[in-house]
């Protein structure tokens, strides 16, 4: 019971208590000292326990990620001592701004309190819990119970009384009508007007939030739909062309825009379009010994016509490239560019600015390498020469201004695990500022704990592990880890299937099954989907016993057509607009798998937030053999029996019919080595 004493403490214990543990008393002051007691000092500490907060991001250090639309759903562990009624909500607020909104928290099981916040616009905000003793909520749970049980009430009246006059004098329009007229009621002696919801609302809106806890302020970056869901197709603008001795420019780009949009795909991706150095230039199969012919690799950024702001003179000009941005537009295509921190021995930089370089004993430079791969005709920058702060940040900041200046708002970094982490948590925030939309694909493959701390500090996306993972195991876990460890609070995964450095073993021996495999893998394993040009064409020919292909593209011009025989490009439009039509498959979350009694056989479902519908996914790991099993239909996630029937829609072929019990029995042929269904909702 709430009484008079325990609501004027509550009152006096108002003062925010950051630390959710509270602080450590103060050791006691000897008698008649003037210092405070340990009593006196441990007192403010909180009463009101906030521990477990979701989404925590290192506890507020970086910043948590959603898009406009996405609802951030939010947990706590919240607890105070004795029975005393709680309250407790969520605050948001964007950056620069005062005022924060509230949304409440509910309380469930095990003192686990949870919520859902949406937010509206792009750009930083701030996130953080309150929790404070409910004082008239539980005078009015004790209130209740004591009228059920026929005791007196009279002195509780008199309490309550005393509470309503206290918030009467902080209260203030309508909930300080509501109160007045709640005062006079009980002039008529009634109790039960104590209990009137109106009147608990009013008391909510005049509640002085006693022993008031907030937790630590969470950072959330708040982005577009596109970091979240997009289907990336990659392509070499110099190869778009019918004949290997014509370089490609952006106009002929602009021709093929109609038959990337009509597969499905949101995003064109290039690799750099800048000026590629002579010197040390590579020939085909990155030999170091071209011929006059051969075009160089696009990596080996700058030359007599200019560095990262300058665009390779026979793709065309800049008005050349804006053209294709607007063309792109039209067929609902973005284009992404590169960002490689990485200069050709001919980069103006190198004579302009010596000093972002590290430059040996005997004046040369150091080529960069991957061992056991070299890359003789890349140099890299020096992010702490003496001459490199600022102005080789500040400089590498601009050229991304540039091209966001000109309309490109993706970027695919490359390396970015090389390069320093303060340097790409200040650049990205200092692009965000000025381009909130911009969104940043960090091609990190490295180890787990580096690649996810490039996530903390700004990028949006990543590439990942997928390329080598193949088993049921291997895909279970690391969806798991992807989606049920805190790394879900900030990391998204690019799920690319095949990349110009990266031929995959599994796609060099699996033939077109094997493609069909990884791409259904995919683009429903994640939001984010890519493919590299050649893929939809089941290109797979690759250098012996390595994972790269055999005449790369990166180093020669390389036609191919819109179709060839035995590709898979229905297929691939299928996935994109199957991917389209569910909202469940544009992300990652959301996954549960379920028993598929065979080990080739990868089965689980997704379904989104506020939606009824699920979405069922069987995928044959084997590109040589039919593979079979009895697979069980979650009937109990649709609060429906073992042999209860559910309607199912083939969202492949289109095929509705009806499944009558849990235990399905399902045939996957090599030819088409996956199912795709809706059960439940509009299925």
């Amino acid at each position: 019971m709430a009484s008079k004493k325990s609501a004027t403490v509550a009152k006096d214990r108002r003062t925010p208590v950051v630390d959710p543990s509270g602080a450590a008393p103060s050791p006691g002051a000897a008698p008649g000292c003037t210092r405070p007691s340990a009593a006196q000092a441990a007192s403010p500490s909180a009463r009101v326990v906030i521990a477990g907060f979701s989404p925590s991001v290192d506890h507020g250090a970086f910043a948590a990620k959603t898009t406009v639309g996405e609802g951030i759903e939010v947990t706590a562990d919240i607890f105070a001592d004795g029975h005393e009624k709680l309250a407790a909500a969520i605050l948001i607020r964007a950056n620069g701004e005062e005022a924060w909104a509230s949304h409440p928290l509910i309380a469930g099981p095990n003192d686990v309190w949870t919520g859902e916040v949406q937010f509206a616009r792009l750009g930083g905000h701030q996130l953080k819990l309150q929790a404070w003793l409910d004082v008239w909520g539980g005078f009015v749970r004790d209130l209740g119970k004591k009228r059920d049980a026929g005791q007196d009430l009279t002195l509780d009246v008199m309490e309550g009384r005393q509470l309503l006059e206290a918030a009467r004098a902080r209260a203030a329009g309508p909930a300080a009508e509501t109160i007045t007229a709640a005062l006079a009621a009980l002039d008529e002696g009634p109790a039960t007007t104590l209990l009137d919801d109106g009147l608990t609302a009013a008391m909510a809106e005049a509640d002085d939030h006693a022993f008031l806890t907030e937790s630590f302020i969470q950072p959330v970056e708040v982005e577009r739909p596109a970091a979240r869901f997009s289907s990336w197709y990659e392509l070499f603008p110099r190869s778009q062309t019918d004949d290997p001795a014509r370089h490609g420019t952006f106009a002929d780009v602009i021709d093929r825009l109609p038959h990337i949009a009509a597969m499905g795909f949101d995003t064109l991706y290039f690799p750099p379009i800048h000026p590629i150095g002579l010197a040390n230039r590579k020939g085909k199969n990155n030999t170091l010994t071209p011929g006059p012919d051969d075009v160089g690799s696009p990596y080996a950024i700058g030359g007599a016509e200019g560095g990262h702001t300058a665009i390779h003179p026979e793709l065309g000009a800049l008005d050349d490239f804006k053209a294709l941005l607007v063309a792109a537009g039209e067929h609902g295509l973005e284009i992404a560019l590169d960002f490689a921190i990485q200069c050709s021995p001919d980069h103006p930089w190198l004579k302009e600015h010596p000093g972002w370089f590290d430059w040996r004993p005997d004046g040369s430079l150091k080529y960069a390498e991957n061992p056991p791969k070299k890359y003789e005709d890349i140099v890299n920058v020096d992010f702490y020469a003496e001459a490199a702060v600022p102005g080789l940040w500040e400089a590498l900041r601009d050229v991304v201004l540039f091209w966001a200046d000109q309309g490109v708002k993706v970027f695919r970094v490359d390396n970015p695990h090389t390069k320093p982490l303060p340097f790409w948590r200040w650049m990205i925030a200092e692009v965000k500022a000025r381009y909130p939309e911009a969104i940043f694909l960090s091609e990190a493959f490295t180890r787990p704990k580096p690649m996810y701390h490039l996530a903390k500090v700004g990028f949006s996306q990543s590439y990942t592990y997928f390329t080598w993972r193949h088993t049921k195991a291997e895909f279970q876990a690391y969806l798991t880890e992807l989606t049920q460890t805190p790394v879900r609070d900030f990391f998204r995964p690019h799920f690319f299937v095949n990349t110009p450095d990266i031929d995959p073993y599994f796609l060099q021996s699996s033939g077109r099954p094997g493609f069909l495999i990884r791409a259904a893998l995919a683009a429903t394993l994640s939001g984010l989907f890519g493919v590299y040009a050649g893929f939809e064409l089941c290109e797979s020919a690759a250098l012996p016993g390595r994972e790269e292909y055999l005449d790369s593209e990166k180093y020669e011009i390389r036609p191919r057509p819109d179709r060839a025989p035995g590709d898979i490009v229905d297929e691939i439009t299928a996935l994109n607009r199957i991917r389209r039509e569910q909202p469940a498959l544009q992300t990652h979350l959301g996954i549960e798998f379920h028993a598929a009694y065979s080990d080739q056989i990868l089965y689980f479902s997704k379904i989104a937030p506020g939606e009824t519908g699920r979405v069922l996914v069987a995928i044959s790991l084997d590109p040589f053999t039919a593979q079979e099993a009895d697979i069980e239909i979650p009937l109990w996630l649709h609060g429906l029996r073992d042999w209860d029937g559910i309607d199912v829609h083939d969202l492949i072929d289109g095929h509705r019919f009806r499944w009558t019990g849990k235990i399905q029995h399902l045939r996957l042929e090599p030819a088409r080595p996956y199912a795709i269904w809706r059960i439940g909702g509009e299925a």
